[in-house]
């Protein structure tokens, strides 16, 4: 990119109230209604403004500020969760990265997981030097969010239950299985904790195998937990599922009609089914 090139008095008016009605991200279609102009015209301007170092390309038609002090527009993101609402709405911040704001995790993860009804190509896209994760859900599963504040802009966070719901559904959303039962054992010791709410999510989701990894991981790690236990038991579909699709399974734990991993089978001592 190049160096930050001076402006004009009226293109740099033009320009500020432009960034005041954007609120951190600027698109074609905010300069146009803030400039009164065409798409087309703010487009060129955009680009302009681009190639003169004060904003920064995200994608076609989508910029960043570039920080006054800063001496190049090849910056990195300031903020990746206002750049993901924008980039992928409908959508919700979920997984590993609502785990860390919830603080149901200590592990540092470097993408941010978007849960979006979108259907991308690039289901793991680098912008900006930011990596995201992305997993599409249909529109009714926009479910069980919460708004929060990132500077001048909302977006939506997946609350802590539906996090871990989210987890159980898909195992590598929390970053693989032991990762996921650590955020799922920090969510039972929170004041966050609401198994009833969790169960209600799950059968608003709609997936069998998460009453399977549910009831297993309760009976496990939280056996006085017997009403959820007991709804878990009672809503198993049939046919059997894996505590964690990505691993090879070891072993059968028949009642919850789960396999588990290897590793698993021998810490529990279960046999290999015939």
């Amino acid at each position: 990119m190049g160096n930050v090139a001076g402006l004009t008095k009226i293109s740099r008016e033009r320009l500020s109230k432009v960034l005041r009605s954007a609120k951190n991200v600027v698109s074609v279609e905010t300069a146009a209604l803030s400039l009164r102009i065409s798409r087309k015209e703010a487009a060129q301007k955009l680009s302009q403004w681009a190639r003169q170092g004060w904003l920064s390309r995200v994608r076609r038609g989508l910029y960043v500020p570039v920080p006054l002090e800063s001496r190049t527009a090849d910056i990195a993101l300031e903020d990746p969760w206002i750049i993901a609402d924008r980039l992928f709405t409908p959508c919700y911040i979920g997984g590993w990265s609502a785990a860390e704001h919830w603080e149901l995790t200590e592990q540092i993860f470097r993408s941010i997981v978007v849960m979006t009804t979108r259907k991308p190509r690039d289901r793991k896209p680098v912008i900006k030097g930011t990596a995201f994760v992305l997993r599409t859900v249909p529109r009714e599963a926009l479910f069980g969010t919460k708004p929060i504040w990132r500077g001048p802009v909302k977006v939506s966070v997946s609350d802590a239950t539906r996090t871990v719901l989210d987890m159980l559904d898909d195992p590598g959303l929390g970053g693989g299985l032991r990762p996921m039962v650590d955020v799922f054992r920090a969510y039972l010791n929170s004041s966050a904790k609401d198994l009833e709410l969790l169960a209600s999510y799950a059968e608003r989701l709609g997936n069998g195998a998460v009453y399977k990894r549910l009831g297993y991981l309760l009976e496990r790690y939280s056996p006085g937990e017997k009403s959820t236990i007991e709804i878990c038991r009672s809503r198993l579909s049939t046919g059997y599922a894996k505590l964690d699709p990505s691993l090879k399974a070891g072993g059968l734990v028949t009642k919850w009609r789960l396999w588990i991993p290897e590793n698993w089978r021998k810490e529990l001592n279960i046999d290999r089914p015939a």
